[in-house]
Order: structure tokens, then C-alpha cells, then sequence
């Protein structure tokens, strides 16, 4: 059984203007030991995607049209708030894509820290390194342990110092590490990283990259790595799934997807980056704009930016072929 299954869900947002189709049938498989790269353009769904897993959506104005999102084959959708919180912090892990609005500034750092501590060593208390029926005060006193030495894994300097800081007395980048430690302090069995490298200097962020690596390599935790950067997915990730408005269009292996891309989105996407021997004013863009989610086209969002574009491609939205697991794409075009 995989770790965590996603099935055919359907995102809707409701708005002024109406109700925005913003998730189109997400397919996706993570497994023990698999790091999965999201990527796409700003607005494609890859964030929604993510905190749907920890039902974080608020629900209005969203709603779940259908679909299935299943922990280990446990239904998240149709999980009740207490045990969503059961789960949270402790079997998964979210790093936030914004540290400044997603740490309390009325709150020191260890505070915060220690509350996520808590909450896992209550259900766990081996992660705290008790045995059940521990005392609260051990409890407190393993915790704060567990927060120092999580903040000295993450770069922090000189933790025992911090710990006691408010937010506003870190830095952008340090904020970020603290997000980073509080989501991984619980040993979660499936982590989502919202963007977690961006506000990091190259060599925290190989820091933090290679934290996350060392983590799934000694307690098998299955990641989605949401990022707009191609280099980390093809530096740190097993897997990749490109997604564009709302749809999944091509997934599977970073070797395969990325040196063999299939969908024209994926194309067109790499076609963007830069090379050493790329001359100036070489880049290509990729012609159009991204399609309204509140009316959007039939079949194929893509589309109306799409090179290989025929007619048969407006009539259903095209499912991601190929064998599970392996490189799969949703195009019937470049499938014949």
C-alpha cells in the first residue's frame, strides 16, 4: 500500500466572480522513501494540492467536489477535525511557503517549537526518547532537548540562545529554518515542503537539501517538494509531476521526465531555462496565457498554448497514461 494516494480530486473555489475550477482530477502516488518534486507555474495548483493533503483548505469557500486523498488507505477527506489534528505534526509534516506570516510574533521561537514537540511526544513519546506514562515535566524537559537540537540541525546558531527569541528578532532566511525544524521535529511520515528553500542563501539551502535527503534515507519518509526550480528537482528528487492550470500533465522518474519530456508544457518549460551556453536573448517563452479558472476550456487546458494542438484535444481532458510508478503523460497526441 503506497503511503499517500491521491485519486481523480476535484478543487473548487468559490469568489466574487464565481467558482473557480482550480484542482482537475489530481492522480498522484507517493511511496516510503519517495521524494516528489511538484512543479508548474505560479497559479497551477501545486500549494492547493499540498494543503489539501492536511485538509488546511478552508471549506467554504472551497470545496471538495470529488476525489479521494488516502494516508496509508485512510480517507483524509471524510477524517473529522480531531483526528486531522491527530495527524498533523505528527505523521505529516508541513513547511509553509511564507515564515514571516506563519509564525506567531506574540510567541518566542521555543514556544512554538515546543507545542509541535508536545503534540508528537504525546502520541509517541518514544520520539522524545520516554517511555509511555511519562511525566509532564519529562515531557517538557525532552522537548525542549528535541527543539535545541532540532534548531542546531537547520543551522540555527547558537540554538540555546534562540530559542528563547521572538520571530521578529530572526531573520527571513532563519525563519525559514525554524519552519523547517518545527515541521520535521515530529518525524513525520510524509513531509510537504511548500517552497522551502527560497528565501535561503545557495548554501543553506544545500543545507537543507541535504537534511531532507539524510531524513528520508534513515526513516523512509515519502516528500512533496513543491518549488518553481528545476535545478533542486533534478538535485534532490526521485520523482517529478508537472502540473499545469489545475491538471497533472506528466510524471514519473526526474531521469525520465526531465531528459525525455513528453507533454509540450514540459517542453516548454525546460526550453525556458538558462544554460552556461545559452546566448543572450535565447531564452524562449512560451507564447499565450494561462487559461480562467472560472470558465475553463473543454478537454486539454493547455490547449490554447499548445504547438501540437488538434482539434480532438477539446474533447475530454486527457488522463495521465503509462504504467504506475513509471513515466506517464496526458497527452493523446504525442502517445500515438
Amino acid at each position: 500500500m503506497a503511503l499517500l494516494e491521491i485519486r481523480d480530486l476535484h478543487l473548487h473555489m468559490r469568489s466574487f466572480d464565481g467558482e473557480a475550477h482550480v484542482l482537475n482530477g489530481i492522480d498522484l502516488t507517493v511511496d516510503r522513501g519517495e521524494i516528489w518534486g511538484i512543479v508548474g507555474e505560479t497559479g497551477c495548483g501545486k500549494s492547493l494540492t499540498g494543503l489539501s493533503v492536511s485538509r488546511l483548505v478552508p471549506t467554504p469557500p472551497a470545496r471538495y467536489a470529488r476525489g479521494a486523498i488516502r494516508l496509508d488507505g485512510e480517507d483524509l477527506l471524510a477524517a473529522d477535525e480531531k483526528r486531522l489534528r491527530a495527524l498533523r505534526g505528527r505523521r505529516i509534516g508541513m513547511i509553509f511557503q511564507d515564515p514571516t506570516t506563519n509564525l506567531n510574533p506574540v510567541f518566542r521561537v521555543g514556544e512554538q517549537l515546543l507545542d509541535v514537540a508536545l503534540h508528537a511526544g504525546r502520541s509517541d513519546p518514544s520520539l522524545l526518547g520516554l517511555a509511555p506514562g511519562a511525566s509532564g515535566r519529562a515531557l517538557k524537559r525532552a522537548a525542549r532537548e528535541l527543539s535545541l537540537a532540532m534548531l542546531d540541525r537547520v543551522g540555527i546558531p547558537n540554538p540555546a540562545a534562540r530559542l528563547d527569541d521572538y520571530p521578529h528578532q530572526f531573520s527571513g532566511g532563519m525563519k525559514q529554518r525554524v519552519l523547517i525544524a518545527m515541521a520535521l521535529i515530529g518525524r513525520p511520515d510524509l513531509l510537504i515542503a511548500d517552497e522551502p528553500t527560497t528565501a535561503l542563501d545557495v548554501s543553506v539551502q544545500a543545507q537543507i537539501l541535504r537534511l531532507i535527503h539524510e531524513l528520508v534515507r534513515e526513516h523512509q519518509l515519502g516528500v512533496m517538494f513543491i518549488t518553481h526550480n528545476l535545478g533542486v528537482v533534478a538535485q534532490l528528487c526521485s520523482h517529478v509531476a508537472v502540473m499545469y492550470a489545475g491538471n497533472v500533465v506528466e510524471a514519473g522518474p526526474v531521469r525520465d521526465v526531465l531528459k525525455s519530456p513528453r507533454h509540450p508544457y514540459t517542453n516548454a518549460l525546460l526550453a525556458a531555462l538558462p544554460t552556461a551556453g545559452t546566448a543572450r536573448g535565447a531564452l524562449q517563452g512560451l507564447a499565450g496565457t494561462v487559461p480562467s479558472l472560472l470558465t475553463p476550456p473543454p478537454g486539454c487546458r493547455f490547449f490554447n498554448r499548445c504547438p501540437r494542438g488538434e482539434p480532438g484535444c477539446t474533447a475530454a481532458t486527457p488522463p495521465l497514461v503509462g504504467p504506475e510508478g513509471g513515466h506517464r503523460v496526458a497527452c493523446p497526441v504525442v502517445l500515438r
